[in-house]
């Protein structure tokens, strides 16, 4: 069980003994470094065309958004065909269209397609690595191996959207993408070389019975979530993010807002991943049953600090107070851990894009609507506005979940 009575708190080392999980880690590092370097150099083509912070947070948006159709669409490959081999197909797959997207000749409306397909090809490559990892790693190895992949996620966010701004500027916007369809090529080798074969996902019971169809399948792994306290009420956390992200959509108008250029936009977008690399390691120090009782007020803390944006802080003022969001949204640490390990393996990958397709429609969705917002009343107000909801519906979904979880725990729950 993540976050339950008596659990032995793993070890780093342990963790990094693991070969396989060597081989992912390293992998996610490449792809997730490109990937915001890539999110940087769309933004600004898209400000620079357009001088309109209501289509940058569109364009960002969809990176999230499509989500909302090929999480659960998609995800269940990784369900139905060895994980292994969806991850390497669905690299090499958006490799290539990422360097279709170099392209400099390509209008605006055929960029945009190519993004939506390069988030099909993302569901299903996500949801076969997210149900690999509690393959490879066994019982509170994989809260730390989750741990792990996160902060280096966050920090190859800081990597990428850090130096996103200078990069874009020394190579250009073609450039910044090429080196990302780079990052998929190395990540699919990775993956080919580091990761042993297994076979497809076996059912817990009746094994020898014939697999359903895939839309039967998809019906079955979002009734599990919905009928699930446990699972519904995590989904529902996760959620929160929507409210919180939306200082990645707004970072390019934001900086300009307050008088900065677009090298400043990247280090604003550095500073919610920084504090969230800070914050999952403190998370990680504290016993499981604790980082369960954390989670609603820390949802509730990723928002508020957005509040005080009203006031249109200077650069470092901001960037404290992003970081300090990002600080707090280590929550999703504990919450995701918790929800993969409470689902069987046999219907992880359709699980993981039912949870995936509500966060990433929460975070798209969010964007939109600060994009809206900023439109009438400025980037900054906002984001105000936003952290101010997400506040209130941070500890409305924490109560829920305080709920489900002392309701699991007196129960016996063992997962």
């Amino acid at each position: 069980m993540v976050g339950g009575v008596g659990v032995e708190r793993a070890r780093w080392r342990d963790v990094f003994g693991h070969s396989e999980f060597r081989a992912l880690f390293l992998a996610g590092i490449l792809s997730v470094a490109g990937d915001q370097l890539a999110r940087v150099a769309l933004s600004v083509l898209v400000y620079e065309r357009t001088q309109s912070a209501g289509l940058t947070a569109l364009t960002y948006a969809l990176t999230l958004i499509p989500d909302l159709l090929f999480g659960p669409l998609l995800s269940g490959f990784a369900d139905r065909y060895p994980r292994r081999q969806v991850m390497i197909v669905t690299d090499l797959a958006r490799a290539v269209v990422v360097a279709l997207m170099a392209i400099e000749a390509l209008p605006l409306w055929a960029v945009i397609l190519l993004l939506l397909a390069l988030q099909a090809f993302g569901s299903p490559f996500n949801a076969a690595r997210a149900a690999t990892l509690p393959v490879v790693l066994p019982g509170d190895h994989y809260v730390l191996g989750k741990a792990a992949n996160d902060m280096v996620v966050q920090f190859s966010q800081v990597l990428g959207f850090g130096t996103g701004g200078v990069i874009v500027v020394a190579v250009g916007v073609s450039g910044g993408l090429l080196l990302d369809s780079g990052t998929f090529l190395l990540s699919a080798a990775l993956i080919a070389v580091g990761l042993r074969k297994r076979p497809t996902p076996a059912r817990d019971d009746d094994s020898d019975k014939p697999r359903g169809g895939y839309f039967s399948d998809l019906a079955a792994g979002t009734s599990l979530v919905l009928r699930t306290p446990k699972l519904r009420t995590l989904v529902a956390l996760a959620t929160i993010a929507g409210f919180y992200v939306t200082v990645e959509g707004l970072a390019v108008p934001y900086a300009d807002a307050i008088g900065q250029g677009k090298e400043a936009s990247g280090l604003l977008l550095a500073a919610s991943p920084a504090g969230a690399v800070l914050g999952m390691w403190l998370i990680t120090l504290l016993a499981p049953e604790r980082r369960m009782k954390l989670i609603g007020p820390l949802a509730a803390g990723a928002c508020f600090p957005l509040v005080f944006c009203v006031f249109e802080p200077g650069l470092l003022p901001t960037v404290a107070l992003w970081a300090l969001s990002g600080l707090a949204s280590a929550y999703h640490l504990p919450t995701s851990a918790a929800f993969v390990q409470a689902v069987p393996d046999h219907q992880r990958g359709q699980a993981f894009g039912v949870a995936s397709t509500a966060l990433k429609s929460s975070q798209g969705l969010g964007i939109l609507l600060a994009g809206a917002l900023a439109e009438p009343l400025g980037p900054p107000q906002a984001l105000a506005v936003m952290g101010a909801v997400g506040t209130l519906a941070a500890i409305t979904a924490g109560a829920a979940w305080a709920r489900a979880h002392r309701s699991a725990t007196d129960s016996g729950e063992s997962r």
